[in-house]
């Protein structure tokens, strides 16, 4: 069993060093570790809200982006429409 079974840890979700910190804890002496896990797994719990908050924001500026592009692409067609239009009512009236 590895020391690092009281605190549900994924290897995925936190930087080595708060895995290390982990194991560590893991093994200190139970009235010790019993007075340390609390705050640790605040901290991880802290650590993983704080990813999942990067991961929106990181996925709501690609969204943002896109949409850019998408704005930037329609402002230049109405443009284009628009001088359109100016050219044949100014041909027209010639």
């Amino acid at each position: 069993m590895k020391p690092t079974a009281r605190i549900a840890v994924n290897q995925d979700e936190l930087p080595r060093d708060l895995i290390d910190l982990a194991t560590a804890i893991a093994e200190l002496p139970a009235e010790h570790r019993s007075r340390v896990e609390p705050a640790l797994q605040r901290v991880v719990e802290s650590t993983r809200r704080r990813r999942r908050i990067l991961n929106l924001v990181q996925e709501a500026l690609s969204q943002l982006r896109l949409d850019m592009k998408y704005l930037l692409f329609d402002l230049e067609a109405t443009r284009r429409e628009r001088n359109e239009y100016r050219r044949c009512l100014e041909g027209g009236e010639e």
